[in-house]
């Protein structure tokens, strides 16, 4: 005996793998949507709490770099997160600009920012515009003043050190290269003509010597 399956219970066997892959992405999807919606209101909380602007207070300059402080409208607090601001500056006539330039914390301020690029001297109308996390602007005058190059330390000539044992200062002369004693060089030829005399008067008398020996021995044998 068969059992006849009504049409509402039977599946097409190829259409079951097909859906398990689009529910867990319609669930990543859900998924992913929830976080963001967390995160949303948690930054829309924390904003209602400081305020929904900046207050932006410029300070002066540090070696031409413009400073100023950032801090919420409503209480105060120091900005946490990173400013994004644009500084720019402008002269007195308009015919120079400078910037725009980064704000970058300044080291040992919660509140300090600084600008990352630095002002020539002179004196300039210096803006800041900030746009995260919250809106914020400033204005006003900054002059930066010439600074004077260090002056150069003239070396002086290096001296002898006496003040050490063993160590003493060149002496020079005070006599002049004239006044120096010179000894007279001696005649050549004196010495050695009298020198050379004395040897052939010798070598003569020698051989005069001879002679008259050979002569007399010759005498002698004719004897």
């Amino acid at each position: 005996m068969t059992t006849a399956t009504s049409p509402a219970h039977q599946g097409h066997p190829a259409l079951r793998p097909a859906i398990r892959p689009a529910v867990i992405g319609l669930g990543l999807l859900l998924l992913l949507q929830g976080l963001a919606l967390i995160v949303v209101l948690a930054l829309a909380g924390s904003a209602q709490a400081h305020g929904d602007n900046l207050t932006v207070v410029i300070t002066g300059q540090r070696d031409g770099h413009v400073t100023a402080d950032i801090t919420w409208e409503n209480d105060g607090d120091p900005v946490e997160e990173t400013v994004a601001a644009t500084v720019n500056a402008v002269s007195p006539d308009g015919s120079r600009t400078q910037g725009p330039w980064p704000l970058v914390r300044q080291p040992g301020s919660p509140a300090g920012w600084m600008a990352a690029g630095a002002l020539p001297p002179g004196t300039w109308t210096v803006t800041i515009d900030a746009g995260f996390p919250a809106l914020g602007h400033a204005e006003h005058e900054v002059s930066v003043p010439v600074v004077d190059p260090a002056p150069s330390i003239p070396t002086s000539p290096s001296t002898p050190d006496t003040s050490r044992p063993g160590t003493a200062a060149p002496v020079t002369s005070a006599l002049p290269a004239s006044a120096a004693p010179s000894v007279a060089p001696e005649p050549a030829g004196k010495g050695s003509d009298a020198t050379g005399w004395w040897t052939t008067a010798g070598v003569a008398g020698i051989a005069l010597a001879g002679a008259a020996a050979g002569i007399l021995l010759r005498r002698r044998r004719r004897r």
